[in-house]
Protein backbone atom coordinates (compact mmCIF):
# COMPACT_ATOMS: atom_id res chain seq x y z
CA UNK A 1 0.00 0.00 0.00
CA UNK A 2 1.96 2.99 -1.21
CA UNK A 3 -0.27 5.04 1.41
CA UNK A 4 1.55 3.21 4.40
CA UNK A 5 4.25 5.32 6.61
CA UNK A 6 7.62 3.38 6.24
CA UNK A 7 10.03 5.02 7.88
CA UNK A 8 9.07 8.71 6.69
CA UNK A 9 10.73 7.48 3.14
CA UNK A 10 9.32 9.11 0.31
CA UNK A 11 6.84 7.35 -2.55
CA UNK A 12 9.50 7.03 -5.05
CA UNK A 13 11.91 5.12 -2.70
CA UNK A 14 9.45 2.92 -1.60
CA UNK A 15 8.43 2.77 -4.76
CA UNK A 16 11.94 1.36 -5.77
CA UNK A 17 12.70 -0.72 -2.38
CA UNK A 18 9.49 -1.94 -2.31
CA UNK A 19 7.41 -2.43 -4.65
CA UNK A 20 10.22 -3.20 -7.35
CA UNK A 21 11.67 -5.10 -4.47
CA UNK A 22 15.12 -3.49 -4.74
CA UNK A 23 15.79 -3.94 -0.98
CA UNK A 24 14.98 -7.42 -0.63
CA UNK A 25 17.10 -8.01 -3.64
CA UNK A 26 20.09 -6.75 -1.97
CA UNK A 27 19.68 -8.16 1.17
CA UNK A 28 18.94 -11.73 -0.21
CA UNK A 29 21.93 -11.17 -2.74
CA UNK A 30 24.32 -10.50 0.21
CA UNK A 31 23.18 -12.33 3.70
CA UNK A 32 21.59 -14.84 1.30
CA UNK A 33 24.12 -15.63 -1.53
CA UNK A 34 27.84 -13.46 -1.47
CA UNK A 35 28.05 -13.45 2.18
CA UNK A 36 28.18 -17.32 2.44
CA UNK A 37 30.22 -18.15 -0.88
CA UNK A 38 33.38 -15.48 -0.06
CA UNK A 39 33.12 -17.00 4.05
CA UNK A 40 33.31 -20.73 2.58
CA UNK A 41 36.12 -19.37 -0.12
CA UNK A 42 38.41 -18.60 3.18
CA UNK A 43 36.88 -21.14 5.08
CA UNK A 44 35.84 -24.35 3.39
CA UNK A 45 36.35 -27.02 5.95
CA UNK A 46 34.80 -24.58 8.74
CA UNK A 47 31.91 -23.71 6.87
CA UNK A 48 30.90 -27.44 6.65
CA UNK A 49 31.81 -29.05 10.08
CA UNK A 50 28.59 -28.45 10.88
CA UNK A 51 25.35 -30.03 11.46
CA UNK A 52 23.35 -27.52 9.39
CA UNK A 53 25.44 -28.18 6.26
CA UNK A 54 25.05 -31.86 7.06
CA UNK A 55 21.52 -30.94 7.01
CA UNK A 56 21.29 -29.30 3.81
CA UNK A 57 23.13 -31.96 2.06
CA UNK A 58 21.00 -34.78 2.59
CA UNK A 59 18.23 -32.25 2.01
CA UNK A 60 19.36 -31.75 -0.91
CA UNK A 61 20.02 -35.74 -2.14
CA UNK A 62 16.57 -36.13 -0.85
CA UNK A 63 15.53 -33.65 -3.57
CA UNK A 64 17.33 -34.88 -6.38
CA UNK A 65 16.46 -38.50 -5.29
CA UNK A 66 12.69 -37.30 -5.31
CA UNK A 67 13.12 -36.96 -9.10
CA UNK A 68 11.46 -33.89 -9.66
CA UNK A 69 14.40 -32.11 -11.71
CA UNK A 70 15.71 -35.63 -13.45
CA UNK A 71 14.58 -34.43 -16.78
CA UNK A 72 18.24 -32.40 -16.46
CA UNK A 73 19.96 -35.92 -16.87
CA UNK A 74 17.71 -36.64 -20.37
CA UNK A 75 18.65 -32.63 -21.34
CA UNK A 76 22.49 -33.86 -20.21
CA UNK A 77 22.32 -36.90 -22.11
CA UNK A 78 21.17 -35.25 -25.20
CA UNK A 79 24.01 -32.66 -25.01
CA UNK A 80 26.45 -35.17 -24.55
CA UNK A 81 25.47 -37.48 -27.80
CA UNK A 82 24.99 -34.36 -30.25
CA UNK A 83 28.58 -32.58 -28.50
CA UNK A 84 30.62 -36.05 -28.97
CA UNK A 85 31.34 -35.36 -25.55
CA UNK A 86 31.09 -38.54 -22.96
CA UNK A 87 29.55 -38.28 -19.53
CA UNK A 88 32.13 -38.90 -17.05
CA UNK A 89 30.64 -40.80 -14.39
CA UNK A 90 32.49 -42.80 -11.10
CA UNK A 91 28.50 -44.22 -10.56
CA UNK A 92 28.37 -47.96 -12.44
CA UNK A 93 26.22 -48.51 -15.35
CA UNK A 94 22.34 -48.63 -14.46
CA UNK A 95 20.68 -51.68 -14.98
CA UNK A 96 17.50 -53.64 -14.63
CA UNK A 97 16.07 -51.98 -11.41
CA UNK A 98 18.27 -49.37 -10.96
CA UNK A 99 17.45 -48.69 -14.71
CA UNK A 100 14.01 -48.87 -14.83
CA UNK A 101 13.92 -46.04 -11.85
CA UNK A 102 16.40 -43.80 -13.33
CA UNK A 103 14.00 -43.61 -16.40
CA UNK A 104 10.51 -43.87 -14.03
CA UNK A 105 12.09 -40.15 -12.79
CA UNK A 106 12.94 -38.99 -16.02
CA UNK A 107 9.48 -39.71 -17.19
CA UNK A 108 7.81 -38.19 -14.03
CA UNK A 109 9.95 -34.98 -14.07
CA UNK A 110 9.11 -34.33 -17.94
CA UNK A 111 5.02 -34.81 -16.51
CA UNK A 112 5.74 -32.48 -13.60
CA UNK A 113 7.76 -29.41 -16.13
CA UNK A 114 5.14 -30.09 -18.23
CA UNK A 115 2.25 -29.35 -16.00
CA UNK A 116 3.79 -26.50 -14.41
CA UNK A 117 5.29 -24.61 -17.91
CA UNK A 118 0.49 -25.29 -18.72
CA UNK A 119 -0.26 -23.70 -15.26
CA UNK A 120 1.90 -20.65 -16.15
CA UNK A 121 0.39 -20.18 -19.40
CA UNK A 122 -2.59 -20.68 -19.04
CA UNK A 123 -2.53 -18.48 -15.58
CA UNK A 124 -0.46 -15.74 -17.67
CA UNK A 125 -3.32 -15.42 -20.18
CA UNK A 126 -6.06 -15.29 -17.90
CA UNK A 127 -4.37 -12.79 -15.93
CA UNK A 128 -4.08 -15.28 -12.99
CA UNK A 129 -0.91 -14.28 -11.56
CA UNK A 130 1.11 -12.02 -9.19
CA UNK A 131 1.80 -9.90 -12.65
CA UNK A 132 -1.71 -8.85 -13.13
CA UNK A 133 -2.13 -7.50 -9.61
CA UNK A 134 0.77 -5.25 -9.24
CA UNK A 135 0.88 -4.12 -13.30
CA UNK A 136 -2.35 -4.32 -14.58
CA UNK A 137 -1.66 -2.45 -17.37
CA UNK A 138 1.07 -4.99 -19.31
CA UNK A 139 -0.69 -6.98 -21.53
CA UNK A 140 -0.92 -10.90 -20.60
CA UNK A 141 1.16 -11.23 -24.01
CA UNK A 142 3.96 -8.84 -22.87
CA UNK A 143 3.78 -11.20 -19.68
CA UNK A 144 4.69 -14.46 -21.24
CA UNK A 145 7.24 -12.88 -23.30
CA UNK A 146 9.05 -11.66 -20.27
CA UNK A 147 9.16 -14.77 -18.31
CA UNK A 148 10.76 -16.18 -20.88
CA UNK A 149 12.88 -13.35 -21.60
CA UNK A 150 14.06 -13.21 -17.56
CA UNK A 151 14.54 -16.85 -17.59
CA UNK A 152 16.57 -16.67 -20.78
CA UNK A 153 19.38 -14.08 -19.07
CA UNK A 154 19.58 -15.86 -15.69
CA UNK A 155 19.86 -18.94 -18.20
CA UNK A 156 22.87 -16.44 -19.58
CA UNK A 157 24.48 -16.26 -16.68
CA UNK A 158 24.40 -19.39 -15.32
CA UNK A 159 26.14 -21.04 -18.68
CA UNK A 160 28.39 -17.91 -18.45
CA UNK A 161 30.06 -18.74 -14.92
CA UNK A 162 30.27 -22.42 -15.98
CA UNK A 163 31.98 -21.09 -19.79
CA UNK A 164 34.08 -18.51 -17.87
CA UNK A 165 35.94 -21.14 -15.91
CA UNK A 166 36.08 -23.65 -18.28
CA UNK A 167 38.63 -21.47 -20.47
CA UNK A 168 40.26 -19.79 -17.21
CA UNK A 169 43.30 -22.38 -17.90
CA UNK A 170 43.43 -22.14 -21.50
CA UNK A 171 46.07 -20.36 -22.72
CA UNK A 172 45.13 -16.69 -24.28
CA UNK A 173 45.41 -17.84 -27.88
CA UNK A 174 42.61 -20.10 -27.59
CA UNK A 175 39.94 -18.54 -25.23
CA UNK A 176 37.87 -16.82 -28.41
CA UNK A 177 37.53 -17.22 -31.87
CA UNK A 178 35.30 -14.49 -32.78
CA UNK A 179 35.09 -10.77 -32.61
CA UNK A 180 32.98 -10.97 -29.45
CA UNK A 181 34.51 -13.89 -27.75
CA UNK A 182 38.21 -12.48 -27.56
CA UNK A 183 36.62 -9.23 -27.07
CA UNK A 184 35.04 -10.86 -23.97
CA UNK A 185 38.01 -12.77 -22.61
CA UNK A 186 40.04 -9.34 -22.94
CA UNK A 187 37.80 -8.14 -20.46
CA UNK A 188 37.38 -10.85 -18.06
CA UNK A 189 40.89 -11.41 -18.04
CA UNK A 190 41.78 -7.80 -18.07
CA UNK A 191 45.00 -7.15 -15.47
CA UNK A 192 45.48 -10.08 -12.86
CA UNK A 193 41.73 -11.42 -13.63
CA UNK A 194 39.83 -9.13 -11.02
CA UNK A 195 36.77 -8.54 -13.61
CA UNK A 196 36.28 -12.59 -13.01
CA UNK A 197 35.31 -12.36 -9.24
CA UNK A 198 33.28 -8.76 -9.87
CA UNK A 199 32.02 -10.81 -12.41
CA UNK A 200 30.44 -13.29 -10.00
CA UNK A 201 28.95 -9.68 -7.71
CA UNK A 202 27.25 -8.85 -10.34
CA UNK A 203 25.94 -11.81 -11.62
CA UNK A 204 24.65 -12.47 -8.73
CA UNK A 205 22.91 -9.30 -8.14
CA UNK A 206 21.66 -9.65 -11.55
CA UNK A 207 20.33 -13.66 -11.13
CA UNK A 208 18.31 -12.35 -8.05
CA UNK A 209 16.68 -9.39 -9.55
CA UNK A 210 15.61 -11.76 -12.67
CA UNK A 211 14.67 -14.58 -10.69
CA UNK A 212 12.47 -11.71 -8.26
CA UNK A 213 10.58 -10.60 -11.50
CA UNK A 214 10.05 -13.87 -12.62
CA UNK A 215 8.54 -15.49 -9.40
CA UNK A 216 6.18 -11.64 -9.86
CA UNK A 217 5.38 -13.18 -13.18
CA UNK A 218 4.61 -17.05 -12.56
CA UNK A 219 3.51 -16.45 -8.91
CA UNK A 220 -0.11 -17.41 -8.96
CA UNK A 221 -3.18 -14.70 -7.74
CA UNK A 222 -5.93 -17.51 -7.44
CA UNK A 223 -7.74 -17.36 -3.96
CA UNK A 224 -8.62 -21.16 -3.45
CA UNK A 225 -12.63 -21.59 -2.71
CA UNK A 226 -13.42 -18.71 -5.63
CA UNK A 227 -14.69 -21.45 -8.66
CA UNK A 228 -11.22 -20.07 -10.10
CA UNK A 229 -8.61 -22.76 -9.75
CA UNK A 230 -6.39 -23.75 -12.38
CA UNK A 231 -8.16 -26.44 -14.56
CA UNK A 232 -10.39 -26.73 -11.99
CA UNK A 233 -8.35 -28.57 -9.63
CA UNK A 234 -9.17 -28.82 -5.90
CA UNK A 235 -8.50 -25.91 -3.40
CA UNK A 236 -5.71 -28.12 -1.11
CA UNK A 237 -3.83 -28.14 -4.74
CA UNK A 238 -4.60 -24.78 -5.59
CA UNK A 239 -3.26 -23.49 -2.14
CA UNK A 240 -0.29 -25.65 -2.48
CA UNK A 241 0.25 -23.89 -6.19
CA UNK A 242 0.08 -20.84 -4.70
CA UNK A 243 3.24 -21.01 -3.00
CA UNK A 244 5.12 -21.13 -6.35
CA UNK A 245 6.20 -24.57 -6.74
CA UNK A 246 5.83 -24.57 -10.31
CA UNK A 247 7.85 -21.72 -10.96
CA UNK A 248 10.48 -23.01 -9.10
CA UNK A 249 10.88 -26.05 -11.00
CA UNK A 250 10.79 -23.83 -14.57
CA UNK A 251 13.32 -21.82 -13.09
CA UNK A 252 15.67 -24.85 -11.66
CA UNK A 253 15.31 -26.50 -14.93
CA UNK A 254 14.77 -24.43 -17.56
CA UNK A 255 16.72 -21.37 -16.44
CA UNK A 256 19.45 -22.81 -15.05
CA UNK A 257 20.54 -26.57 -15.30
CA UNK A 258 19.66 -26.07 -18.99
CA UNK A 259 22.35 -23.38 -19.51
CA UNK A 260 24.63 -24.85 -17.53
CA UNK A 261 24.70 -28.52 -18.96
CA UNK A 262 24.89 -26.43 -22.86
CA UNK A 263 27.76 -24.44 -21.53
CA UNK A 264 29.59 -27.32 -20.32
CA UNK A 265 29.18 -28.93 -23.53
CA UNK A 266 30.00 -25.85 -25.59
CA UNK A 267 31.65 -23.17 -23.72
CA UNK A 268 33.13 -21.41 -26.97
CA UNK A 269 29.72 -20.96 -28.15
CA UNK A 270 28.90 -19.19 -24.78
CA UNK A 271 31.99 -16.98 -25.54
CA UNK A 272 31.42 -16.05 -29.09
CA UNK A 273 27.83 -15.20 -28.66
CA UNK A 274 27.92 -10.99 -28.28
CA UNK A 275 25.22 -11.24 -25.35
CA UNK A 276 27.41 -12.98 -23.33
CA UNK A 277 29.84 -9.76 -23.86
CA UNK A 278 26.86 -7.50 -23.09
CA UNK A 279 25.55 -9.10 -19.82
CA UNK A 280 29.61 -8.97 -18.66
CA UNK A 281 29.53 -5.60 -18.73
CA UNK A 282 26.04 -5.38 -17.10
CA UNK A 283 27.66 -7.36 -14.27
CA UNK A 284 30.73 -5.29 -13.85
CA UNK A 285 28.92 -2.18 -14.19
CA UNK A 286 26.79 -3.43 -11.04
CA UNK A 287 29.76 -4.48 -9.43
CA UNK A 288 31.12 -1.16 -9.70
CA UNK A 289 28.10 0.67 -8.07
CA UNK A 290 28.98 -0.87 -5.08
CA UNK A 291 25.84 -2.18 -4.06
CA UNK A 292 27.03 -5.34 -3.07
CA UNK A 293 29.84 -5.00 -1.74
CA UNK A 294 29.00 -5.30 2.29
CA UNK A 295 29.24 -8.65 1.04
CA UNK A 296 33.46 -8.48 1.20
CA UNK A 297 32.91 -7.37 5.04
Amino acid sequence: DPTVDVLGLSDGVKLVFLDVGLGMIIFTCILGQLTTQVTSSHCMIDFINNYFALFTLYTAMFVEFSGIMHCSYLIQNVLSVVSGKPIVSNEPPRTGATFAFFWFRVLMSIAILGFCLAVVMVALFNGQTQMSVKYPSIPNGVSVFLSFFFMAIVGMLEGMQIAFFAVAKLPASERGSSFFGKKTCDLLFKGNGENLPGFMIGRQLTVVFSFFLVASITGLAIEPGQGNNIFGIQDSAQQFLNYGFHGAVITTILASITWQLAASAYPMAFLNNPVTYVLLIIALFLEWTGLCSGAWV
